[in-house]
């Protein structure tokens, strides 16, 4: 899949100085795709040990999995030992990183797990690309009415997949700036052919980029995503 991107228009809220070359270890996105295994690759933290047992059984094994697979991740990225990494990753939340050691995001849908590192703000979300899907309900319920105008151009099997890939760069988005989707979801408008991403209400214009990786519809948002850097 193509990629697009959307200029930086204004970047969003709190949005932190770009960091110069030697500010963190690296300086360009990091992204990694893969399954979500529940046994730990990692310890989790005491607090991550109380919440995940806080949790219904079916669900431990998801949360454990996800953020064990996340520290193993940054442990290796930073150089740190996983355990003393100063991650905050409540269930049901936006994980976040001390520290100044940049930007986390993560998404999993069936048992696969995407999860992302920046030094800016960041946000990703995936789905399966054949994914059964009402397109043309929930494009006209959910957004915008020039973007649901647009879409109603695509014959039936291009407007499914447009429809998929603008839903999960909007997931992405609300992650990048920490927003609600019953808020949210329908102030995000994608323009197909642009590929800009733009809030309506309040004008931000992130870049983000959609990938189609091994039948994974693939989206990241923030500053740079195009150069994000995959595994």
């Amino acid at each position: 899949m193509g990629e697009g991107t959307g200029g930086s228009l204004r970047a969003g809220p709190g949005s932190p100085k770009p960091p110069e070359p030697w500010d963190r270890p690296q300086t360009r996105p990091r992204l990694w795709l893969g399954p979500l295994t529940p046994e730990p690759a990692a310890a989790l933290s005491p607090q991550e040990e109380r919440w995940c047992a806080a949790l219904p059984e079916a669900l431990q094994g998801r949360y454990r999995g996800s953020r064990s697979q996340l520290r193993q991740r940054l442990a290796q990225l930073l150089a740190r030992p996983a355990a003393e990494l100063p991650l905050h990753s409540p269930p049901g939340q936006p994980p976040s990183l001390g520290e100044g050691l940049g930007f986390v995001s993560l998404s999993h849908s069936r048992e696969q797990l995407l999860l992302a590192w920046s030094p800016w703000p960041i946000g990703v979300d995936l789905e399966w690309a054949a994914r059964p899907l009402l397109a043309e309900a929930v494009a006209r319920r959910f957004f915008p009415p020039e973007e649901w105008h647009d879409l109603q151009t695509l014959p039936p099997e291009q407007r499914q997949r447009a429809v998929l890939e603008s839903w999960v760069r909007k997931e992405a988005a609300i992650k990048w700036h920490r927003g609600g989707i019953a808020h949210d979801l329908r102030h995000w408008s994608w323009h197909r052919l642009s590929g800009a991403l733009v809030h309506l209400q309040h004008g931000w214009c992130p870049s983000s980029a959609c990938r189609l990786h091994d039948g994974w519809l693939c989206a990241v948002v923030g500053e740079a995503a195009p150069l994000a850097i995959w595994g």
